[in-house]
């Protein structure tokens, strides 16, 4: 697929970014950076989702120097390669990869629109109406009350949590005795971040056991755990340790079931490259996101309408990561974009 985009004509004459923060229904507030690239009366825009603000601070107050002129979009590129994205270097190397999809994503959508095209038709597919499930967490102590608030305002809404040793047996069989939980995120393969879970072997029984046709995301495979999970390996999914083909390649099993967070892959080339390669060896893909305040979150939402808009997409519109829930929010599936230009 990327030897369709490749070849793309862009011109990139200037460039500005715009800060973005709100508060977020998983008690931090979210900081984000849109990068806007200019050129030939267009404009490409991309989401920089980096997680620390501090470094949305220092980009938004020591700007970038990307380059200019004229290129394709592979040329382009592979002039990034050179260019050094973080003024100050940033508390996790992963961030690279964030900033770079940012720029990498607004010179697809530039190129898109000065072709005067948009992405699916230039990779040949349609864009598909998208099922989408809710992200959210349960508070401290976890109760149900979130997901019954959400479940109030749409009936049939689907949803992502994160289990956490504090979940009972008890909060276990109430959430189960919904039907609404479609994937749990174990995060156990988060280190060094606010959001780890420590491998709990009777958390993992407990959400393994009472939620028997979940999605399971990303346990700690131990001593302890991998007999809990032993049988279960077709609902085993991958997200936090995929930012390549060769990181899907080098998990513990072949995987039926892989996150896709482009932000994680950095360039639009080891995008598409990971996508093509779960395709052929039919790994379902659902689409997963980083909390994107603008942009992004049409990005991975036109994503998931074009490679995989039938499986429990964490995409939700942003309103659902709000605190106090806005009225007139779209309910799944989502509709796919009706005049696409650009990225979408």
């Amino acid at each position: 697929m990327y030897d369709r985009l490749a070849d793309l004509p862009l011109t990139v004459e200037d460039w500005t970014l715009e800060g973005f923060e709100r508060d977020t229904t998983s008690g931090f507030v979210r900081a984000s950076t849109v990068v806007a690239l200019r050129g030939a009366g267009e404009i490409g825009r991309g989401e920089d989702v980096t997680y620390e603000t501090e470094d949305h601070e220092i980009l938004q107050r020591e700007g970038l120097d990307l380059p200019t002129g004229e290129f394709t979009l592979d040329g382009f590129s592979t002039a990034l390669d050179d260019v050094e994205l973080f003024p100050e270097p940033p508390e996790r190397e992963v961030f690279r990869n964030y900033r770079r999809w940012a720029v990498e994503s607004a010179a697809l959508d530039l190129a898109l629109k000065q072709t005067d095209t948009d992405l699916g038709a230039a990779l040949g597919r349609d864009y598909d109406p998208v099922r989408f499930v809710v992200s959210t967490r349960l508070g401290e102590p976890p109760t149900t009350d979130r997901v019954d608030e959400l479940l109030e305002y749409d009936p049939e809404m689907e949803f992502k949590l994160d289990p956490t040793p504090e979940w009972s047996g008890d909060l276990v069989a109430d959430l189960a005795s919904r039907e609404c939980v479609r994937i749990l995120d174990l995060k156990g393969q988060y280190e060094g971040t606010e959001v780890d879970v420590a491998a709990d072997p009777a958390l993992y029984e407990r959400v393994v056991e009472g939620f028997p046709e979940a999605i399971i995301e990303d346990p700690n495979l131990t001593e302890e755990t991998e007999p809990i999970l032993a049988g279960h390996e077709d609902r085993v999914s991958w997200d936090a340790p995929i930012h390549s083909r060769a990181d899907i390649e080098a998990l513990p099993f072949e995987p039926e079931l892989c996150n896709i967070k482009p932000s994680r892959f950095g360039t639009v080339e080891s995008l598409l490259d990971a996508i093509e390669y779960c395709d052929e060896r039919e790994i379902t893909m659902y689409g997963g996101g980083q909390f994107e305040l603008s942009v992004g979150r049409e990005h991975i939402q036109a994503l998931a309408a074009l490679f995989y808009p039938d499986t429990p997409n964490d995409v939700a519109p942003g309103g659902y990561n709000d605190p106090d829930l806005p009225d007139g929010l779209p309910t799944s599936p989502l509709a796919p974009p009706t005049a696409p230009r650009g990225f979408c």
